[in-house]
């Protein structure tokens, strides 16, 4: 442990600030998440396709963020952190990601999709958690990730049995999601990448998809009413990249892993609640059991302590972010 001088009152007031808004930050975020489920499914069901919500997604965030890209470095250094890094961080958060996202959400209920990706994008962290970082694993680990799994066979099993067979389909689409997407949170703490710089790379680098839009995909810009279009390109594109991504980015850093762990298992809440007055989706009794098992596996596996309040137990100091910087303990 490094020897640090005492913060300076207006220092520790600072990052108690900084440390609340993360929190904050996150709590919307997962709002932001869980909702777009519904709001993304209602979409397709409604006249809109994947291919529109993608266009939409990325036409939006990219644009609005191009700036930034090309102030960062742009194209010669893929916007400051090298090409390989930045492909990875557009792959695991950008359009494969968000292409088996809304795919999925054309065949399966948007509770599914609330449930199955974020429930991926736990485990995923948590086993990541263990490899890059050396969380310790635990009992309450191992019971969370079994009832992760048995929730996941068990929505596996509902959809091979429904009256519609394409819900399978989907749900492999929002496993697939998850497998992706769980890297995501991991490869910003380790490589440090800065949240709006790593928002501006997805967001830039997916818009490769725009000319495969207009060239196979576009159907005319009278497909649905402007507003709702409009609508759409706030919710895909502002909501879901620029802020929820930002405030993820950017929450991994001041909480680190442990504590940000901890929120994605509201998504699926959110999702499965919203889905029920809006989608009129009521699930079918195995899927409630596969959705109940998911939510309480994800709370018993990332509720845990984290490094931050192991350390300040035993060291009486913490680190300040999760760089290894440390700082006076503090009350919560």
């Amino acid at each position: 442990m490094h020897s640090v001088a005492p913060l300076s009152a207006s220092a520790a007031a600072r990052e108690r600030l900084r440390w609340r808004l993360a929190l904050g930050g996150m709590m919307a975020a997962m709002l932001i998440f869980g909702a777009n489920f519904v709001v993304s499914r209602h979409a397709v069901l409604n006249g809109l396709t994947s291919h529109d919500l993608l266009a939409l997604r990325f036409a939006t965030a990219g644009f609005i963020l191009l700036p930034t890209f090309l102030s960062a470095g742009g194209l010669k250094d893929c916007g400051g952190v090298g090409w390989s890094r930045g492909l990875t961080l557009a792959v695991m958060s950008g359009l494969p990601m968000s292409w088996l996202l809304l795919t999925g959400l054309t065949y399966a209920p948007a509770a599914h999709g609330a449930v199955i990706g974020p429930g991926t994008v736990t485990v995923i962290g948590i086993i990541g958690g263990v490899v890059l970082f050396g969380t310790a694993l635990n009992r309450q680990l191992f019971l969370g990730i079994g009832a992760v799994l048995v929730g996941l066979v068990c929505l596996g099993i509902a959809g091979t049995t429904h009256t519609n067979p394409t819900i399978l389909l989907g749900d492999l689409c929002f496993l697939g999601v998850g497998l992706v997407w769980g890297g995501y949170p991991l490869v910003i703490q380790l490589w440090r990448v800065d949240a709006l710089k790593a928002t501006a790379i997805v967001s830039v680098l997916s818009m490769v998809y725009l000319p495969l839009y207009f060239l196979f995909f576009f159907r005319g810009f009278d497909v649905a009413p402007w507003w709702v279009i409009v609508a759409h390109s706030i919710n895909q594109g502002v909501l879901n990249i620029i802020v929820g991504l930002w405030i993820w980015s950017w929450a991994t850093r001041v909480l680190g892993p442990a504590v940000v762990g901890r929120f994605p298992p509201t998504i699926p809440v959110i999702g499965t609640l919203l889905g029920i007055p809006v989608l009129g989706e009521i699930p079918t009794g195995l899927q409630v059991a596969g959705i109940a098992l998911i939510i309480a596996g994800l709370f018993v596996a990332s509720w845990r302590r984290s490094a931050r309040a192991a350390i300040e137990s035993h060291q009486g100091e913490v680190p300040a972010d999760a760089d290894g910087e440390t700082e006076p303990k503090r009350e919560p």
